[in-house]
């Protein structure tokens, strides 16, 4: 498993990476960490553009009631994403595509190319 880091400031000090190291070992994408990614890079974080916002809506279709009941139905929203046909292999064409507007613009801001 691979872990990708926003960078956020709060999510970045020492003891947030030391942890990661520990957990990922060299598994993990982020700003400081051993595969480099700009922080709050949206144009090429494609994890933003399906699988947040799906999780996100099977996990709380209705009101949580505990951190047990949470952690369950995230589990459950994670096996249901895995059995959707053809989602990683969409996501990898996304963000080739990104990755490739990227090129033709220099690094720029290449939303408006999509």
């Amino acid at each position: 498993m691979w872990f990708q880091h926003d960078g956020e400031p709060a999510h970045f000090s020492i003891d947030v990476r030391n942890y990661l190291n520990a957990t990922f070992g060299e598994r993990w994408i982020g700003l400081g960490g051993p595969v480099a990614w700009p922080s709050r890079f949206p144009d090429l974080s494609s994890l933003d553009y399906f699988l947040w916002e799906h999780l996100k809506s099977l996990v709380y279709a209705t009101l949580v009631d505990s951190d047990e009941d949470l952690v369950a139905r995230i589990s459950v929203a994670a096996a249901r994403v895995r059995e959707i046909p053809g989602v990683f292999e969409s996501v990898r064409q996304l963000l080739h595509r990104r990755c490739q507007a990227c090129i033709t613009v220099g690094g720029r801001n290449f939303e408006c190319l999509l």
